[in-house]
């Protein structure tokens, strides 16, 4: 159960995010009408019907006709196929006046067919007085002028009725000759279309209507269009919404009989084969929608969103679920943290639910729903991703009662401590450099320990065989095994190791060739094992190069937020990462599980999944017992990490039963946790990079196909660039916390942190579609021009820029950045780029010649370079 103030807390949260929603889509009022309306465009297309498709049946016809009579009395059409020609006599038996259409368009044939079709339909119906050839064919220039009055003209000497053609004002303001052909001037009168805004879309109209009286003011006027769409993109200052639609007809209707005029609603039902025509905006005019319900009310208050209600208690729930769920894990989490993580997850439990309203709000048809689909499928990705970093940011701030390290050891207690066996697995390691990590073992302030090194298929005798003399110099701790060849990579070697082991050894410890370790690592270390459960102690890595340049300097702050940050959280629940260097586990528990993983690239962290899986206790102390050097270049850097991430996969699709099914193991809750939500972000990298390239694809496709596709709706795209917002300022928060290192640095960090995000994402799809080691070639470009190696190093990560960039610049070449949506989308294709111009960066900064500009950097100032890097 919930505590009293957690109960309080969630309640004030959800009662805020109701508020929300009712600000949002509380009715609006709007004048009220008799809904008396003069005449309304009549097309009888339903959802899954359209011009191209298939005709509505006579049976559906008559039924529209006899809806649309409790309206209007009076209907336009505008066209004479696909049934349309019935349309006058059925709508007879409801006392309908109906002022039929030809459709008139480039096809030749189509027109003569119409027009004669439609002079049949003025001979056979009484109730048509008059008719339109032509519904902005002018406008759209598949006809000229001269040929539309002829067609106008073969009207009226066939059928007694008066003949006009539909067209927006400007037509006939500039088009006299046309207005001395017809009988009746039929205009179209569409602010929303003009960017007016609803509040002045009266006063427009009436203002374009009497411009329209004042040139000609013997010819009657007929308004064929005048309406408003409830949904759609926005033009200039007109809004399209429900609320606005109704706003505006209500208010025509009004005006519209003060001044007696002659109109029609454009129109009665909403229109989805209008979308590949008119855009998304096409389908919305409807008084109806699709399903011949009525959109709003005559005199009622009218919300955007109806049942808004039970959508906000769905919202409301989403958020619930993992609030309930964190705050009974974490009962001692201090007051801030448990609002912020309510509030947060509420929010993005509205986020949510906004998005999955798209289809219950939008026509959408086969393929929209598929990428609907898998784009709400993204977006609960990214949250869950983003949950862990929330659960991480809350945990570091406002966690109580955290775990302390055991203090250091009183050297009077040293006789009782267990013998160590140090296991230094190598290949092909500079000789001097592994001597200085054999010299500094060989002082530490421990009684009773061993070295094992062993080295690992070098086949230059050159290489090892120094290090087997220096071993021999050292005494009898250190002993020297040379393997060639050996199989299983440095899990091999270390499994050799364990069977060299002496029998009395009770902890084996390993590190890297490279490591450096202080006199007092075993003495501050071992003694954690003192308690029984205790199978692994960790400390974590650390580096003495990074003052030897800007790029190294960059990466040491990267690498210090997982020591310092992620590491000292896992701590508390006992499920902290094993990394293969100042590692030590004991003994019987490693031989307990098995050893050390040979087919996984990361068998560090897999075996201490194992431990975790079999009971053990693990013990992680943020002190710096060692220090190794970090990779020279940022290809090393790339693959160390690709390495990283695609043995995350590895363990993951060999694990996952224990990490998703409670019982299978004696892996905890909190432990399963840690490792799921330590690699989701790494999933989510993986993910952007999937998105990436459909982005980049989406846009070249709503650019060629403007009509039928249009930018991704805000729902989708506001969350995306909150959540990288978020990401960001947590970073720079949990630094500033957390990592002893000043803001240009931190950024420093940043910049090497995001130059990785596409090597991660390639990793982890590697690892999901493969299962083998996979061999990475480092690009040998050290003998060409620096300007090469820059763009050697990130091929990749520069073609995907030069995309991303090719994306934004079409779009501001196709004057596709007026629209919110619009402006949304080419904001994120600017997120989405970060990681790549990251990589250029961190690759010029690596490899570039002109060392004063780099220097220059805030986080890149150099010093002098340790003696003993030299040896590197």
């Amino acid at each position: 159960m919930l505590r009293w103030s957690n109960l309080l807390i969630v309640g004030l949260v959800i009662l805020a995010n109701v508020a929300i929603w009712g600000a949002i889509y509380w009715p609006r009022s709007a004048v009220n009408t008799d809904g008396v309306i003069a005449g309304m465009s009549f097309s009888p297309y339903r959802r899954d019907q359209g011009p191209l498709t298939k005709g509505p049946s006579a049976e559906e016809i008559r039924r529209d006709l006899e809806l649309v009579s409790k309206e209007t009395s009076g209907i336009r059409t505008y066209t004479t196929s696909d049934g349309h020609d019935r349309i006058p006599a059925m709508a007879r038996e409801f006392g309908l006046r109906v002022m039929p259409g030809a459709w008139i368009g480039s096809d030749e044939a189509r027109n003569k067919r119409e027009i004669a079709d439609l002079i049949g339909i003025v001979r056979q119906n009484r109730n048509v007085s008059r008719v339109i050839v032509g519904n902005e064919a002018l406008l759209r220039a598949e006809v000229t002028v001269p040929k539309m009055i002829d067609f106008i003209r073969q009207v009226q000497m066939n059928a007694s009725v008066r003949v006009s053609t539909a067209e927006p004002w400007h037509i006939w303001h500039k088009h006299p000759e046309l207005v001395e052909a017809v009988d009746f001037i039929a205009v179209q009168l569409l602010p929303y279309w003009e960017g007016v805004p609803v509040e002045m879309a009266i006063e427009d109209t009436l203002q374009r209507y009497a411009k329209l009286r004042e040139l000609y003011p013997n010819k009657p006027i007929v308004i064929t269009e005048v309406g408003w769409p409830s949904a759609g993109k926005k033009v200039g200052a007109a809004e399209a919404s429900l609320v606005n639609q109704a706003r505006f007809i209500r208010e025509w209707v009004n005006v519209a009989r003060i001044h007696q005029f002659d109109y029609y609603i454009i129109e009665a039902f909403d229109q989805p084969w209008k979308i590949g025509e008119e855009g998304i905006v096409g389908a919305y005019w409807g008084l109806y929608d699709a399903d011949r319900q009525a959109k709003f009310t005559w005199k009622d208050s009218v919300s955007e969103l109806a049942d808004w209600p039970l959508w906000a208690a769905i919202a409301v729930v989403l958020g619930l679920i993992p609030t309930i769920v964190y705050l009974r894990a974490r009962s001692e989490l201090r007051l801030p943290g448990r609002i912020v993580f309510a509030a947060t997850f509420q929010a993005a439990g509205t986020a949510l639910t906004l998005a999955m309203l798209i289809p219950a709000m939008r026509y959408l048809g086969a393929g929209e729903i598929a990428a609907w689909a898998v784009l709400i499928m993204l977006q609960v990705l990214l949250f869950t991703a983003v949950a862990g970093d929330m659960v991480e940011l809350i945990d570091v701030i406002w966690r109580k009662n955290r775990r302390v390290p055991l203090p250091r050891i009183a050297s009077t207690d040293m006789t009782r401590l267990p013998k160590v066996s140090i296991h230094v697995p190598c290949y092909n390691e500079p000789p001097e450099m592994l001597k200085q990590t054999l010299n500094a073992l060989a002082k530490l302030d421990y009684p009773n320990f061993e070295v094992l090194v062993i080295d690992n298929n070098t086949k230059d005798e050159a290489v090892w065989r120094p290090v087997e003399i220096h071993c021999e110099a050292l005494g009898d701790r250190f002993r020297f095994f040379h393997l060639c060849p050996w199989p299983g990579f440095k899990a091999g070697a270390l499994n050799f190791a364990m069977k060299e082991t002496a029998a009395d050894a009770e902890v084996v410890a390993v590190i890297d060739s490279d490591y450096i370790v202080t006199p007092d690592w075993l003495n501050n270390m071992v003694p954690h094992f003192q308690d029984p459960a205790v199978g692994l102690v960790q400390a974590p890595q650390d580096y003495y190069d990074q003052e030897e340049s800007g790029f190294k300097k960059a990466c040491y702050w990267e690498y210090a937020g997982f020591f310092k940050i992620g590491m000292v959280q896992r701590n508390d629940d006992n499920a902290i990462i094993q990394h293969g260097t100042m590692t030590m586990v004991r003994k019987s528990a490693l031989e307990d599980v098995g050893g050390w993983a040979e087919w996984c690239i990361t068998e560090d962290a897999e075996l201490g999944l194992r431990l975790f899986q079999e009971g053990w206790q693990s013990v992680y102390d943020a002190r710096s017992y060692g220090k190794g050097v970090m990779p020279d270049s940022l290809d090393a850097y790339k693959t160390q990490r690709f390495r990283w991430a695609y043995g995350s996969v590895q363990i993951l699709k060999r694990h996952w039963r224990s990490l998703l099914k409670p019982g299978v193991t004696k892996l905890t809750n909190a432990q399963r946790y840690h490792f799921i939500s330590g690699w989701a972000p790494w999933f989510a990298d993986a993910l952007g990079m999937v998105f990436t390239v459909a982005a980049i694809f989406w846009t070249g496709m709503m650019i060629a196909f403007p009509k039928i596709l249009e930018f991704p709706s805000a729902a989708f795209v506001v969350p995306a660039l909150s959540v990288f917002i978020f990401k960001v300022l947590r970073s720079l928060w949990l630094y500033k916390l957390r990592v002893p290192c000043s803001f240009a640095e931190n950024l420093g960090a940043a910049l090497g942190g995001l130059a990785l995000g596409h090597m991660v994402a390639k990793a982890m799809l590697t690892g999901i579609f493969t299962s083998g080691r996979p061999f990475l070639r480092t690009p040998k470009l050290e003998n060409r021009p620096a300007w090469v190696q820059v763009v050697g190093q990130v091929r990749e990560e520069a073609l995907m820029l030069l995309m991303l960039l090719g994306a934004m610049a079409a779009m501001l070449l196709t004057n596709h950045f007026n629209q919110l949506e619009e402006r949304l989308w080419l904001a994120m294709l600017g997120v989405l780029s970060l990681p790549y111009w990251a990589a250029l960066g961190m690759s010029f900064i690596n490899v570039a010649p002109y060392r004063a500009l780099i220097e220059m950097l805030p986080w890149t100032s150099t010093g002098k370079t340790p003696a003993n890097q030299q040896a590197k």
